[in-house]
Parts: structure tokens; C-alpha cells; sequence
């Protein structure tokens, strides 16, 4: 057995003490007690330890040497593996795990890997401003010494290789060119990555396959047929598109083709009617230009006769015109006559009208006389109607002086309405009071509803956040709230909705320290409750939520270890507990499950003096400012481990509601409502005692007003009595003298009487003078009459002649306009036709337009007939144009390049199938002989086992390379089938089972330089466990197998053990040698000494 042995300053690696008749390889680390840090931190890469021939052993990529300086809870430590099985063995706590820490941010790997912190300088010792790391790997022509200085101010690194200054992108290309892959789960398993292993989808355990045990070039097929794949389809996709496209064009085309045909048909048909509307106007022309010359003809033919009847005609006359002659003079007299005649009747009628206006004058006159006549009738009836109405009120005053005085009365009516003015001016009071305590009270309320609009607007935050994070839980919550009744104990909604923080800064705290899964689990008083409660949302409505059961005993308000004044003088200001309210169910289970009431939380002062601190008993968790602190104390040596993290922001509990407050604020508001309906019923009962006094008052009132008319009627009375005489005497002042008046218009008709006489005298003269003219007038006409009697006599006898005549000078009159209207038509249409056709005023008509209009009719109803039936047949094909022509010819271009197109695209899909079917034939046969062997190992190492795994290539499709995937099924009992391997179905302890075989199933496949699997064994039972690790040391021990790291903090007894492998023992505790006084030969003479004495 190969023994190694490192020798650090705080913790030690010691060896396994057993003797070996092999050689044995025993590493040495070139330091002693009294070499400084320092020194070694400045030059780490100086050590190096000194080789044996056995370094052939070793596969290219494995680690040789693992320096690490102030890293974790190492001072300085050289560890020196063997090339086959290592097993680093320690209890928990001794710094096992920081030797995986170490090998990942040594070959550049990220902190996410590990699982632990997040920022790189959180693994460098506490106390301590740099760390360094430095791993050499085996490789052939010279190792690779690579060496990294973390920085814990700058949280950065230093890197170095063989003695060199680089980058992280240069470590990263020489590891990557090692296969050494430590974010492959499959090569390295971490003991906080070991629960993800079983949680890797088939197409990522494929992936992590091909990595660590293909060849270099599998996975790059693998990368290269997806991407063939994704191009393959785009080019299908393409391809489709394009066909489809072409066919639609197609189709378009095909439809516009009948469209094309009808274009140029109509085309045809308007050039047709081009032509006929170009040829219409040379007809009209020919047409008018004949009818020009025929009027011409027949206008000379009618001016001929009409010359020979006005020389037959003339000698009557000549008569005639002499009797016109004598005529003339008569109408003169005639008119002058009449003018004479208008005169004097206008005289006359001026006269007339003077005459009915003095008629008018004197009936005006007696109308006035009747008017007066009638007022002083009506005067004498107003008097003697008032002298009436003086003795009727002298009877009734007569009669009021009678009754009784009423004043006692109506004083007792005003004494009892000033007593209901009083009391109902008290009642206002006390109803004004009430509305000002109502307002008072309507505005607290208010702001009451207003504060808790508030609250539950925050807790309606809370829960949109729930429902975005875990869906499936706030459905549960709304079912709660709907089924509350259907529980006995108290049912609290989810941590994250009733725990309310008293301060914001403080959410952060809170929520680090208790889990997601706890923070949105329903927590219950009873355990049947929540049976319940889980059948019914987990089993019936198929929804993954938590819940919990309190303890039964309540845990709230256990108190802490030590008072918090004690811990004042640390920065501590309070426990974890204090700083948020929650019912008292949930309370108790966070104390009772994390401990909130003894977690104190502390300040920067608290991070200055943390070494300090941690050295306090009884503090287990603590945070500062910003980070929280996890205290272990080692079984063994009693010393103290921490790890510390950072405090990550709050997401769902940095919305404050204080619980409390809202209960008192729901308590108030309902208090102000109740008192607000008593008011209002105060307040109505009081109108109620108004409107009776309003009542009341009105009748005392209407009783008020009764007495006083009855009070003041006699003084009405006589004050009537007056007004009425005073009255009568004044209307019998005002009498007319009616004799007076008739006098007067007497005098007034017989002044106009005489103007009348005077008027009518001018008159009678006026009259005679239109008779005298009449007569002459009537005696002028019938001279008149005679001549024109004459005149009708010669007229008669020529009438004939004359008739012609006049129809025959009408005639040439009419033909002689007719030949100038003729001229001109053809002039313009002349000149139009020529226009039409394009031609100059002085050019022929050009030979191909002859031999065009020779082939067209040669009549205007022809041609219009001929018009009319193209411009229908044109009309008939609408909703063209020419570009439906252009569009055609266009797409008909775009079908022939979419059609070379697409042949270039099915080209290049057919060469892209090629090259796919033979990168497929190179990944594909390869894989499924890699998964055939991984099978075979893994299925032996099951069957070893009294179990069955099989390991095989799964995959949906053939053609979806992106979707091949390798599956793990298992089986570990005889009553069960074969189950695939997944997070959920297979307990703890069987998954890192199968993780374990299947990382031993690649082992002996040796492609990757070394293996690190952590703590796998952790969940195990002993009986495989202990078939496990046969297993693990027959497989990793053998010769073709490369380096394998497996660490773990127990071993069973009796374990088999092969000479290949390598123990290292991590001791920690306060009496381990120091490195100048570790002697191995001493150890073992030592040893056979006690085996001897025994």
C-alpha cells in the first residue's frame, strides 16, 4: 500500500500505518517549523518535492502535487496523491472538503461549483489578506505547476504557470486541454453538488458523459449535429416558405392571367374606338360641307322669286303706304287727347278724395260726441255703486263692534311660541354638537379605513410575490381562506404572509435565516389538521405545497442562553427573535426549529471583533452587519470551525405589517361605526322632537293670525269706509257738461260742411272739361276708323301675294343665316378633325389614317352604332389597368427567380442531409458503443450487488440530436420494476448508490486525467456501503484506470483494501506534532513495540 503523507503547520495529513513489503512512495514536504508564511507566500512554486520513478504511472492531467497556503482551515499544507484510488478519511470538520475547494479554484473553476460562497476571497483564512493555491498536474515534456493568489481585499486573483505571470483565459485552455472538466458532474461531484447528480436531466448527464469519457472529438460531433440539426431545419422552414410562396405566386399569376388577356382585349376595343372617335369628326365635317353647298343653292333658287313677287306687288302697295301716311298725324291728335283726358280725371279724383276725407272729418266728430256720452254714463253708475258699497261697510262695522277683545289671546299665543323657540334652539344645540362628534368621527374613520386600505394593499404585495414565486401554494391559500371551518386547531397562511418584520433592515436577517420552503409553509396547530389539509391540496388538487405541525408544546417564548446585555460589548444589539412578530404557532416552531430566540444579530463592531467572538460559548449561528456566521465545535479536539456567508438582500419580507396594529385598527374602526349609528339614531330622534315643535308652532301660528284679522277688521273697516267716501266726492267733482260738448261739435260739423260746398263746385268744372275731350276724341277715332277701313280693303285684295312674299323673303332670310352657321360649323370641324388627329391647320390627312378610316363605316349612325357597342364591350371589363400587366410580367420574373431559389435551397438541404447523415454516423455508433460498455460495467456492478441498473441512449426522436438524452434505471428490491432514476422516486441512500456506480461504470473508461466524488457514502447503509467501496477499490485500483479522489468521513470495519490505492489521514487538534518532529520509522518502531507487548 502506497502511504502519503502531508504535513501542514495548523492541520495535519498523517498516513496510514501499515507495512508493505512493496516499495513504498512516501512524499516529503521541503519546510520546516520555522519557515514563515511569509516566505512561503512568496515563493510557493520554490517546493518542489522530490520525484520517484513512479511518476509513469500516472495519466496525463493528474494532480502530482496540491499546495495550499492560509486557504480555508489550512495554514500550509503539500498534499501528494497516488496515481490510482485516493481516499482522504477525517471527521467532520477537519478540513476534507477544502482539499476538493482547493483542487476546483486551483484549475480555474468557479465558487459555484462548490456550492459554499459566492466571492473567492471568502475561502481564504480568516485573518488573512491572501491565500494561494498551487497544483501540479502530470504532463508529458514537463509538468504544469499552476499557481493561484487569492486577494481578500479586491476579491481577486493572481495567476501564475510554471513561474510565469498569465491569465485565467491561458489556465483555463491548458486545463480545458488536460480534459480535465471540473464543472462536470460526472468528474467532479462536490459534497454539496452530490443531491444535484440525480437531479440532471438525461440530455445533461449525456452531455457530462461525453465530456468526461468520450473521445475530444464526440462531443463536438454531438454540438456539430445540433447545430446541423437547428440549420437543417431553418432550411426546411426556408424551404417550405419559399415552395409555399412559389405556389402562391403561381396561383396569383394564374388568376392574373385571365385578368392580362381581358387587358388587352379592352385594349384592343379602345383602340377601335380611338380610331372611329378620330375618323367620327371627318365625317361631320364631309357631312356639314355637303349641307353647306345645298343651302347655297337653295338660298340663290328663293332670293330669284322672291324678286319676282315684290314686282307684282308693288302698285297696292304703294296705296297702302300713302293711307300709313295719313294715319300718322291721327294717332298724334289720338294721344294727345288721351293725355288731356288722364289730366282732368286725375283733378277729379284729387277733388273727390278731399271730399270723403271732410265726409270722414264730420263722422269723427259725432263718434267723439258718443264717446262723452257714454263715459258720464258709466260715471253715474261708478257713484252711485260706491254710495252702496259706503252703506254696506257702515252695517258690517256696525256689526263688528259687537264681539269681544282678543289681545289676552294672542299674548298667550306669543308666550307659548317664544317657550317652543327656546326649546327647540336647545334641541339644535345638542343636534349640532352631535353632527360636529359625527364629523369628528366620519373622519376618523377614514383614515382608519385608509390605514387599513393600506395594510391589506401590502399584504396583497406579499401575495402577488407568493404567487409569482410558488404558484401552486397561493392556490392553496385561497382554498384555505375558503375552508377555514373545516379545521379544529388554529391554520396559519404561509410564514412569509404573518411574519411581519418591526423593521425593514431587519427583513434580510429573518429571511436568510429560515428557508424558502419554510417560509411558504402553512404551519398547524394539529397534526390531523394538517393531514387533512395535505390530502386535500397535495393528493386531490395535485399541488407540491408545505406544511408543518407546531410543537406541541409551545417553544415562543423559551429564553435565550445568555442575556443580550452580556453580548452588548460584541456590537450585539438583539436576538433574531425581537425583530419581527408571528402567530404564536409559527413563532414556536421557528424557535423550536431554528433557534431565532438565541440568534443575536450584531453590528460592524461585531465584524471588527469576530475572532473574538467566536471564541464566546453557546453562540452557534450570529450574524453581522452583512454576513452570517456558522460556529461548529470539533468532537475531537473541542476547537471551533466557522463559515460565514454573505446576507443576501430581502425579497418578500422587506413589506412591513404590523399584525398587532391592524388588529387595533379593525377594532377601532369597528368601534367608530358603532358609534356613528348611535349618533345617527340620536341624531333622528331629535329631528323627530323638531318636526313635532315645527307642528305645533305652524298651528299656533295659523291661530296667531286668525286673532289678529279678527283684532284689526273694525279698523279696516272704517279705514274702507273713508277711502270710499273720499272716493265718491271726487268722482262727483269730476261731471261732465254734456250740453256744452253737443254745442261744440255742432259749430265744428257746420265749418266742415262748408269746405265740402267749395269742393264740390271745383268739382262739377272738372268733370265737363273730361267730357268735352271725350267727345273729341271719340270724333278723331272714327276719321281713323274710315282710313283703316281703306287699308284693310287694299290689304285684302293683295293679301295673297303679300303672304308669299313675306314667306318667301323669311325663307331666304332663314337659309342665308343657315349657310353662315353652316360655314362656320365646318370651319371649327375642320379644325377640330385635324386637332383630334394630331395634325398641323395646313396638313392632309396622312395616308395610314386614309387606309385606317377606308376599313370603319362612313356615316355618323354607323360609326355611332360601331362606338357605342366598343365602349360597351370595354365598360363590360372594369377594374383593370396597366399595372396588372406590370404586376404579371413582374411575378412572372420573381416565380422564375424563386424558382431557381428554391432549387439552390433543396441543393443546399440535400448536401446539409449528407453531411448530417455522416456526422451522424460518426457521433452516433460511437455513443451507443460507449453507452454498451457503460452499460455492461454498470449492469455487473448492480448484479454484484443482488440489484439491476441498466444504462441506455434514450432519445424521443432519431432525427432530435438536441433531445438524446442517457438514461439511469434501477431496481433495488425483487418486488419493484425497473424505475428511471430521479430526485423524487428513489430514497437518499439508493441515489448515491447508483451516482457511485455510474461515475465507477466511467472510471474504466479512463478519459478524464482524475475523479472527485465527496461524502457520496453519506446515505448509504452499511451493506451497500460496504459493497460499494469492493466496488470502488476494484475498479479505480486498477492499472488502466486514472486518478480517483474519494473522500469520506467514516469508514466501516473490516473494509478490503488493494496496494494500488492511497489513504490520507486529515487529524485536526491542538496537540499534533510539528512537522520537524514527524517521523514515520519512529511511528511504526513505535507500533510493532505496543503490538508486541500485547
Amino acid at each position: 500500500m502506497n502511504v502519503l503523507r502531508a504535513v501542514p503547520l495548523s492541520r495535519h495529513l498523517s498516513p496510514v500505518m501499515e507495512e508493505s513489503s512493496k516499495k513504498r512512495r512516501v512524499s516529503h514536504v521541503k519546510s520546516s517549523s520555522k519557515t514563515s508564511i511569509s516566505n512561503l507566500l512568496n515563493s510557493p512554486t520554490s517546493h518542489h518535492p522530490d520525484r520517484t520513478d513512479g511518476e509513469d504511472r500516472f495519466v496525463e492531467g493528474s494532480i502530482l502535487r496540491l499546495t495550499m497556503i492560509n486557504f480555508l482551515t489550512y495554514d500550509y499544507s503539500v498534499v501528494q496523491p497516488g496515481p490510482h484510488l485516493n481516499m482522504i478519511v477525517g471527521a467532520n470538520g477537519t478540513g476534507k472538503s477544502s482539499i476538493v475547494c482547493a483542487i476546483c479554484l486551483g484549475l480555474a473553476g468557479k465558487t459555484a461549483i462548490l456550492g459554499r460562497g459566492d466571492k473567492v476571497g471568502l475561502y481564504v483564512k480568516r485573518g488573512c489578506l491572501k491565500g494561494v493555491i498551487e497544483i501540479e498536474l502530470y504532463k508529458k515534456g514537463g509538468n504544469l505547476v499552476i499557481n493561484r493568489e487569492i486577494h481578500v481585499e479586491s476579491n481577486q486573483s493572481l495567476w501564475m504557470l510554471n513561474g510565469k505571470h498569465c491569465s485565467q483565459k491561458i489556465v483555463e485552455e491548458e486545463v480545458k486541454s488536460l480534459r480535465i472538466q471540473v464543472n462536470n458532474l460526472c468528474q467532479f461531484l462536490p459534497q454539496e453538488k452530490v443531491g444535484e447528480f440525480a437531479k440532471m436531466s438525461k440530455i445533461e448527464l449525456l452531455e457530462a458523459t461525453e465530456k468526461s469519457v468520450g473521445p475530444p472529438e464526440m462531443y463536438e460531433y454531438h454540438c456539430e449535429l445540433k447545430n446541423f440539426r437547428n440549420k437543417e431545419r431553418e432550411l426546411e422552414n426556408v424551404v417550405k416558405e419559399k415552395a409555399n410562396f412559389l405556389e402562391r405566386a403561381r396561383q396569383r399569376n394564374e388568376r392574373n392571367k385571365h385578368d392580362v388577356n381581358r387587358y388587352y382585349e379592352k385594349k384592343r376595343h379602345l383602340d377601335v374606338i380611338e380610331l372611329l372617335d378620330k375618323k367620327k369628326p371627318w365625317v361631320e365635317y364631309e357631312t356639314t360641307r355637303k349641307e353647306l353647298e345645298d343651302v347655297k343653292k337653295e338660298r340663290d333658287e328663293a332670293k330669284k322669286h322672291l324678286l319676282t313677287l315684290k314686282q307684282a306687288q308693288a302698285p297696292m302697295l304703294r296705296k297702302i303706304q300713302r293711307i300709313d301716311e295719313q294715319l300718322k298725324p291721327t294717332e298724334a291728335q289720338m294721344e294727345a287727347k288721351n293725355a288731356a283726358i288722364k289730366e282732368a280725371s286725375l283733378k277729379c279724383k284729387q277733388k273727390q278724395d278731399q271730399l270723403d276725407r271732410k265726409h270722414k272729418e264730420i263722422e269723427d266728430i259725432k263718434q267723439t260726441l258718443r264717446l262723452k256720452q257714454m263715459e258720464e254714463e258709466d260715471h253715474q253708475k261708478r257713484i252711485s255703486n260706491t254710495r252702496r258699497t259706503i252703506e254696506d261697510l257702515k252695517a258690517e262695522l256696525a256689526k263688528v263692534g259687537e264681539l269681544p277683545d282678543v289681545a289676552p289671546q294672542i299674548n298667550a299665543v306669543n308666550d307659548e311660541l317664544k317657550r317652543i323657540q327656546v326649546e327647540r334652539a336647545k334641541i339644535e344645540s345638542e343636534k349640532s354638537d352631535l353632527r360636529r362628534e359625527k364629523d369628528n368621527l366620519c373622519a376618523e374613520s377614514k383614515m382608519l379605513e385608509k390605514k387599513l386600505n393600506d395594510m391589506n394593499n401590502m399584504m396583497n404585495a406579499k401575495e402577488e410575490k407568493l404567487r409569482g414565486r410558488h404558484k401552486d401554494t397561493h392556490i392553496a391559500l385561497q382554498w384555505l381562506r375558503k375552508n377555514k371551518q373545516l379545521f379544529v386547531g388554529n391554520v396559519c397562511e404561509p410564514m412569509m404572509l404573518v411574519i411581519n418584520v418591526k423593521d425593514h433592515r431587519f427583513a434580510k436577517y429573518v429571511e436568510n435565516h429560515i428557508s424558502f420552503h419554510d417560509l411558504r409553509a402553512f404551519v398547524f396547530q394539529r397534526k390531523d389538521d394538517m393531514e387533512k389539509f395535505m390530502t386535500e391540496v397535495r393528493d386531490n388538487m395535485n399541488l407540491k405545497v408545505n406544511s408543518i405541525s407546531a410543537p406541541e408544546e409551545s417553544c415562543s417564548r423559551r429564553p435565550p442562553s445568555r442575556n443580550i446585555e452580556s453580548l452588548k460589548r460584541f456590537g450585539f444589539f438583539t436576538y433574531l427573535r425581537e425583530m419581527f412578530d408571528a402567530p404564536e404557532e409559527v413563532m414556536s416552531y421557528l424557535c423550536h426549529q431554528y433557534r431565532v430566540h438565541d440568534v443575536p444579530v450584531g453590528n460592524e463592531q461585531t465584524k471588527s471583533m469576530i475572532r473574538t467572538v467566536i471564541g464566546e460559548p453557546y453562540l452557534k449561528v450570529l450574524y453581522t452587519a452583512n454576513e452570517r456566521y456558522t460556529l461548529k465545535r470539533s468532537f475531537y479536539s473541542n476547537k471551533i470551525s466557522t463559515s460565514n456567508s454573505a446576507v443576501h438582500p430581502s425579497q418578500y419580507l422587506s413589506i412591513l405589517v404590523d399584525t398587532e396594529e391592524k388588529l387595533q385598527l379593525e377594532q377601532q374602526f369597528k368601534d367608530c361605526e358603532l358609534k356613528l349609528r348611535d349618533m345617527d339614531a340620536r341624531i333622528k330622534a331629535l329631528q323627530k322632537e323638531i318636526s313635532v315643535l315645527d307642528k305645533r308652532e305652524n298651528e299656533l301660528l295659523v291661530k296667531k293670525k286668525q286673532l289678529a284679522e279678527l283684532k284689526g277688521k273694525k279698523r279696516q273697516l272704517e279705514q274702507k269706509i273713508s277711502t270710499k267716501q273720499d272716493s265718491l266726492r271726487q268722482m262727483e267733482l269730476n261731471v261732465m257738461d254734456l250740453n256744452k260738448i253737443e254745442l261744440d261739435t255742432k259749430e265744428k260739423s257746420a265749418a266742415v260742411n262748408a269746405q265740402k260746398v267749395t269742393i264740390v263746385g271745383v268739382l262739377m268744372t272738372q268733370m265737363k272739361l273730361r267730357v268735352k275731350l271725350t267727345m273729341e276724341k271719340v270724333q278723331i277715332a272714327l276719321d281713323k276708323v274710315g282710313l283703316m277701313a281703306e287699308k284693310t280693303k287694299l290689304e285684302n285684295d293683295c293679301r295673297e301675294g303679300t303672304t308669299e312674299l313675306k314667306t318667301t323673303d323669311q325663307k331666304c332670310n332663314r337659309l342665308e343665316q343657315r349657310k353662315i352657321q353652316l360655314r362656320d360649323q365646318c370651319k371649327g370641324l375642320l379644325k377640330r378633325a385635324k386637332m383630334i388627329c394630331g395634325m398641323q391647320p395646313d396638313e392632309s390627312l396622312p395616308e395610314d389614317l386614309c387606309n385606317a378610316f377606308s376599313e370603319l363605316p362612313d356615316t355618323l349612325d354607323e360609326i355611332d352604332a360601331m362606338l357605342n357597342e366598343e365602349r360597351s364591350r370595354a365598360e363590360c371589363i372594369t377594374g383593370l389597368s396597366e399595372n396588372v400587366v406590370d404586376e404579371y410580367n413582374r411575378r412572372e420574373q420573381e416565380i422564375k427567380h424563386l424558382e431557381d431559389e428554391l432549387e439552390a435551397k433543396n441543393n443546399a438541404l440535400n448536401a446539409y442531409r449528407q453531411n448530417i447523415s455522416e456526422a451522424k454516423d460518426r457521433w452516433l455508433n460511437p455513443l451507443r458503443q460507449l453507452v454498451e460498455q457503460i452499460n455492461d460495467r454498470f449492469s455487473d456492478f448492480f448484479r454484484s450487488m443482488q440489484c439491476v441498473g441498466e444504462v441506455d441512449l434514450h432519445s424521443e426522436s432519431e432525427e432530435e440530436y438536441d433531445k438524446y438524452g442517457i438514461r439511469i434505471r434501477v431496481k433495488f428490491h425483487n418486488s419493484t420494476q425497473l424505475h428511471e432514476l430521479t430526485p423524487f422516486h428513489q430514497s437518499g441512500g439508493e441515489r448515491s448508490v447508483s451516482t457511485m456506480l455510474y461515475l465507477m461504470a466511467l472510471q474504466e473508461l479512463n478519459r478524464c486525467p482524475f475523479r472527485v466524488v465527496d461524502e457520496i457514502n453519506q446515505g448509504m447503509d452499511p451493506i451497500n456501503e460496504r459493497r460499494v467501496f469492493d466496488i470502488v477499490v476494484r475498479t479505480a485500483c486498477k492499472e488502466t484506470t486514472s486518478q480517483y479522489f474519494f473522500i469520506t468521513p467514516k469508514l466501516l470495519q473490516n473494509l478490503k483494501y488493494a496496494e494500488e490505492m492511497t489513504v490520507l489521514c486529515v487529524h485536526n487538534g491542538s496537540h499534533m506534532l510539528s512537522p520537524n518532529k514527524w517521523d514515520e520509522k519512529t511511528f511504526i518502531t513505535r507500533c510493532r513495540q505496543r503490538k508486541a507487548r500485547t
